[in-house]
């Protein structure tokens, strides 16, 4: 048989596969979530998500050191508070244990990338991500307490700030507030089309935000949505996002391709509790090889088109990259 045409031979050794490679991963490209309990001294492992844990004051330095080891650079700081009110005020204040983290971090470690996730549901005593008007969430008085939370976390050293709360303006409110004190350098990565997904409950068990009452389908996204991604997307470019984000990441991986082909700026993509519990609890029942999955499922969301991916597998998967295993 004369065939021309033979793609097989790009895939016969190793090293021309590796030489082939249409997606490409870096260590660079990962960020590692955090969670600070202020209540703790210590390390405590967070049952819902097998593998991870809680850090004190005292230890959240620990976890910087494990990310540095394992060759991750960046972090994302999550907070759980000793004190909890109906307008989360822990959320900005000066010795919130979020602020204090960041000073930990920063002594220390002065070149270790620190972003904070903003956004009040940590920080309320009724779990839901704003002031609250009734049994609604008062939209317009939140961007007040975000903006204020974000420039406490900036005038802390945070390097980069991402509000998750799906508030309309929240992006333009920080803006405003870190250029009117001088941080117009600090960038600002978006929970840009943050969907209202099932995949967020060990995480709302690890930062003890899961709502009181009823849910957060009047703020995050309809999972039907796929326009409407790109409305958000576009509204947050023109409040002066730096980076936009698509979360979750494996269920819309679609939404991760069009956003990353219709916008310039950098795309962000978190891979939830939800999708790394899943994949530790198939393991631990024997019906899949961890690694191989782990390496897998993250591809895939770099090769839908993201720049960067917040993992819970990130120290792994910098392992994996190292090793010539992905990227």
């Amino acid at each position: 048989m004369e065939l021309i045409q033979r793609p097989r031979r790009l895939r016969g050794s190793d090293a021309v596969r590796r030489l082939c490679r249409e997606t490409r991963m870096s260590p660079d490209s990962l960020i590692y979530p955090i969670f600070v309990d202020e209540t703790l001294t210590g390390v405590r492992p967070i049952e819902a998500l097998p593998g991870q844990n809680h850090y004190g004051l005292d230890s959240v330095n620990l976890a910087v050191e494990e990310c540095l080891a394992a060759g991750v650079n960046h972090c994302i700081l999550f907070g759980l508070p000793a004190h909890k009110d109906a307008i989360g005020s822990s959320a900005w204040a000066e010795d919130g244990v979020v602020q204090q983290a960041i000073r930990a971090i920063k002594a220390k470690y002065p070149h270790f990338y620190v972003i904070t996730d903003v956004c009040m549901c940590e920080y309320t005593d009724h779990g839901h991500c704003g002031i609250l008007r009734g049994h609604e969430v008062d939209n317009d008085q939140t961007l007040d307490v975000l903006a204020k939370t974000a420039l406490s976390h900036v005038q802390a050293g945070a390097d980069m700030v991402a509000p998750s709360d799906m508030m309309d303006g929240r992006v333009a409110a920080i803006r405003a507030i870190l250029d009117e004190h001088g941080y117009q350098t600090t960038p600002i990565m978006a929970y840009s089309a943050k969907y209202a997904s099932a995949f967020y409950g060990p995480f709302r068990a690890a930062a003890g935000s899961a709502p009181s009452f009823g849910d957060r389908k009047g703020y995050q996204m309809d999972p039907h949505n796929r326009k409407e991604a790109l409305k958000e997307c576009a509204l947050d470019v023109e409040e002066g996002a730096d980076i936009l984000m698509v979360k979750p990441a494996l269920s819309y991986l679609d939404v991760v391709r069009e956003c990353a082909d219709t916008f310039d700026l950098p795309l962000c993509a978190y891979s939830v509790s939800g999708e790394y519990a899943m994949i530790k609890a198939a393991a631990a029942a024997g019906l899949i090889d961890e690694y191989r999955v782990m390496c897998e499922a993250a591809l895939s969301v770099f090769r839908a088109g993201a720049n960067m991916l917040i993992t819970y597998y990130a120290k792994e998967l910098a392992q994996a990259i190292q090793k010539g295993d992905i990227g």
